[in-house]
């Protein structure tokens, strides 16, 4: 018996080792991965085929239970490979769908592009494409997390080429923003709304070879995950493409895969406890890194009073005043149409007064706006420096605990490059972005607040300054080109005038004025002509150029030379012209 009982506590002890050192994925993930390279109606795309094979192998490697993996689908195709998804999304935990190809925005809607589309108009997305909102309903049954990544903010061929049937239907570059209405839902963007995201010249997009790195790293939440990824794609672009991510999750870290269990001991031996403060910094700094209103309403949720939640209540209050400036911009432009149209179309001047009077409030409520967003900005601003000047003293203190979860962007080179980045991206800035926060620098910052109404501090490149670049998703400051050239679209372009028209000081054409002949009467010119014999005052002799006697052998008055006056050379016009000879 007692041998028995020795056997089996050693079963247990056995299991136990077991259990501690083996990862459990007692959850259940599936996934979707789309890659559309081979476009029938533009050209095709070199890296989404790659891409999506990438993040395969990744999630395989990473010991999910389900990744169903396709090229090139058509649009058909594509909607039945979402729906067989949705079927096993049912009972899953995670699902993730990863899309790798064209993604195109219309009317603040977005919507992947299957490798067969046409696209000849812009109603055509509704029947050729797929909108974002059919792939969250394939994945809206999983429990714990619902993950969608989208490498589609390439330059679109598309959006170039189609007819528009309404002229105020708006066709973005890159995707839009998107707010997830559904909890639990995490949209990963290869680039910030508004902007594009490169293919890679290698053999995988900056993107994608950040998220084989980082997504699957066991233990690491994934909030964290995209952090990494968007800190290695602005290495790898030189801060000219910035992943983003929208939605939000709750208070307990959602790693893709779990980390190995380990002895309570050994946990205890290697992790260092962090003190309550130490995993609000933690928090508010994801919160912080994605930057809209439901993430930071989740760390209020989980932290509602103390330092950070002071923190995250500035930052809630940028948000909205920058939502309530453009609102009152877009009333104010909406108030000033109709104002004109009433003025142009004659209408009723009490109408008009009216329409005029709408027109001033509205105006007034922007510029209003304007200040109490400025106001915002500069209590955010002020507070985050004092967090980071509190952080740092601290970490001087004790250098060798790391309480942050994340390294704050707040290094002076950094934001400044950052912040000249933006600059020439919304066309402010020629130069490069080398982090020498220079003069050149500090007069593009004051041409965007020329440009955008701002009044941003030039002197220094800051936090703030960069948030603010960062909401403008096209050009602020005009194009300027040389004399010769105007600017169409983004390009400098050489102004070529028709003949007979040339370019004025003004850069434009204007017909050249054709000299007329004039007629000039043949008039005899007198000149005065020196006495050149010594002793003599100079007499002036009058010649024309009238035909007379003068000539070969004769003097000025037509009488015949003497010899002496043939020696000295007195023989023809220009010699009498010299004043020796009469």
């Amino acid at each position: 018996m007692s041998g028995s009982l020795k056997l089996c506590r050693w079963a247990l002890a056995a299991a136990a080792v077991l259990l501690a050192s083996e990862p459990a994925f007692a959850e259940k993930r599936v996934a979707l991965i789309l890659g559309n390279s081979a476009y029938q109606n533009v050209a095709p795309l070199t890296n989404p085929v790659n891409d999506s094979s990438k993040i395969a192998a990744t999630l395989k490697d990473a010991g999910f239970d389900v990744v169903d993996s396709r090229r090139d689908l058509p649009a058909a195709e594509t909607r039945r490979a979402l729906r067989d998804f949705a079927d096993r999304a049912r009972d899953a935990d995670i699902a993730v769908v990863y899309y790798a190809g064209h993604g195109i925005e219309v009317d603040g809607a977005n919507y992947l592009i299957p490798v067969d589309a046409r696209l000849e108009r812009d109603t055509d997305i509704y029947d050729e494409g797929l909108s974002l909102d059919r792939i969250l309903i394939a994945i809206e049954p999983a429990k714990k997390l619902r993950l969608v990544i989208l490498d589609a903010c390439r330059d679109n061929p598309f959006a170039r080429t189609m007819k528009r049937t309404v002229a105020s239907r708006a066709i973005g570059q890159g995707l839009a923003k998107v707010e997830p209405t559904s909890p639990n839902v995490l949209i990963a963007y290869s680039a910030k709304a508004g902007s594009t995201a490169a293919d890679g010249d290698g053999q995988n997009s900056p993107f994608t070879a950040a998220l084989s790195h980082h997504l699957t790293r066991p233990g690491l939440d994934v909030r964290r995950a995209f952090g990494f990824v968007r800190d290695e794609v602005l290495k790898t672009t030189n801060n000219r493409q910035e992943p983003f991510v929208y939605g939000s999750l709750g208070g307990e870290d959602v790693p893709l895969v779990p980390a190995p269990r380990a002895a309570p001991a050994a946990v205890a031996a290697a992790t260092p406890a962090l003190s309550a403060q130490a995993e609000a910094r933690r928090d508010y700094e994801l919160a912080l890194q994605i930057g809209n209103k439901s993430a930071l309403n989740a760390f209020l949720a989980q932290y509602p009073d103390g330092f950070y939640s002071s923190l995250a209540k500035l930052q809630l209050d940028k948000i909205a005043a920058e939502e309530a400036r453009v609102a009152a911009t877009e009333k104010a432009r909406l108030a000033e149409q109709e104002r004109a149209r009433l003025a142009a179309e004659g209408a009723q001047k009490s109408q008009q007064a009216k329409a005029e009077a709408e027109a001033k409030a509205a105006e007034q409520a922007r510029i209003a706006a304007e200040k109490a967003k400025q106001v915002a900005q500069d209590q955010a601003a002020a507070a985050e420096q004092k967090r980071v000047a509190a952080e740092s003293a601290a970490a001087d203190k004790d250098k060798p605990v790391n309480l942050a979860a994340l390294t704050p962007a707040t290094q002076q080179p950094d934001v400044a490059k950052s912040v000249q980045a933006e600059l020439r991206r919304v066309g402010c800035l020629t130069g490069n972005a080398d982090g020498n926060w220079n003069s050149a620098s500090q007069r593009s910052l004051s041409l965007f607040n020329r440009y955008a109404g701002t009044k941003l501090d030039t002197k220094v490149a800051s936090v703030d300054t960069l948030d603010t670049l960062k909401l403008k998703s096209s050009r602020v400051c005009p194009l300027v080109c040389e004399h010769g050239f105007k600017a169409e679209g983004e390009r400098c372009t050489k102004i070529t005038c028709a003949e007979g028209s040339s370019l004025n000081d003004d850069n434009e054409c204007e017909k050249r004025n054709a000299r007329k002949p004039v007629a000039r009467r043949d008039r005899p010119e007198a000149r005065r002509v020196p006495e050149a014999r010594q002793g003599r005052e100079p007499k002036q002799v009058i010649v024309t150029r009238s035909h007379g006697p003068t000539g070969p052998g004769l003097s000025s008055t037509g009488r015949p030379l003497t010899g002496l006056e043939r020696q000295q050379g007195c023989n023809g016009y220009q010699a009498i012209m010299s004043g020796v000879c009469p």
